[in-house]
């Protein structure tokens, strides 16, 4: 704090500013708050990014970094002194997907946690080992040294992707991946048209449902491709245009001959 205000104070300097980097827990510890305001007042250009990384307390116990109730408590310090001082500044939290430690179901109420705060970050930070951290160590042997406790890693591509699709449910392009997310923790609750819903249903599909076993194949498609037993004869072929309809994007066409016969009854 004494460093950047003789900084301040040099000849020629306007301003001198933080983007990054602050440990927002060691913030907290300060009884008099007087960096917290120099911080606020004099030091942040717009926004300020801070690493709460997670939500969830046992993944934050496995990356070494206090539980999200610290993170929540700064952050409203954050805005308050803001609002004290006249000041419109962002406060940017910077999270990590597929973190040793961080099962679906975790990544799912990361999410959760990101929509109530109606934040849904733009970059997103997937885990990677680097040599000589605990993290790493983790990542490699599938143990938590300290207690030497199996540790669950997301290795695969699909696992991690699932968990970084998760922090960007909004996206077109991650909905399919947040869909199969949610069918696979059982958190179909989240899937709806709530506040608190992260993706809609499919069409023709009730929110909160549970993942069909087999879709059909004229879903999405132009026809109806018939099953195997349909083709044996074991079925009917089809049950009638109101029941086809059903999860369509687009109308059925009007039958064959229906304008032929309009032109003779004419």
């Amino acid at each position: 704090m004494l460093l950047l205000r003789k900084l301040r104070a040099l000849p020629g300097v306007k301003k001198v500013f933080i983007r990054s980097g602050i440990r927002f827990d060691y913030l907290m510890r300060d009884p008099s708050g007087e960096f917290f305001t120099d911080l606020v007042q004099h030091h942040i250009s717009g926004q300020l990014k801070v690493a709460p990384e997670h939500c969830v307390a046992h993944t934050l116990d496995y990356m070494g970094k206090p539980h999200i109730e610290v993170y929540e408590k700064f952050r409203e310090k954050y805005f308050k002194l803001n609002r004290r001082y006249g000041k419109d500044q962002y406060l940017v939290p910077y999270l990590i997907s597929s973190h040793p430690g961080c099962t679906l179901e975790d990544a799912v109420q990361l999410a959760e946690w990101l929509n109530k705060q109606g934040h849904m970050p733009e970059q997103v930070q997937d885990f990677y080992p680097t040599p000589g951290t605990l993290a790493t160590c983790m990542w490699y042997t599938g143990l938590d040294p300290r207690t030497m406790e199996p540790v669950f890693v997301p290795k695969t591509p699909h696992d991690k992707a699932l968990q970084r699709a998760l922090m960007q449910w909004r996206k077109p392009q991650n909905r399919k991946l947040v869909l199969e997310a949610l069918h696979r923790t059982g958190r179909e609750d989240l899937i709806g048209y709530g506040k608190r819903c992260l993706v809609k249903p499919d069409k023709g599909q009730a929110p909160g449902a549970p993942s069909p076993q087999k879709r059909p194949a004229a879903q999405g498609g132009k026809g109806r491709t018939q099953s195997r037993e349909e083709k044996r004869g074991g079925a009917p072929a089809r049950s009638g245009p109101s029941k086809r309809k059903a999860g369509w994007a687009k109308p059925a066409a009007p039958k064959k001959g229906t304008k032929k016969g309009r032109r003779r009854g004419a």
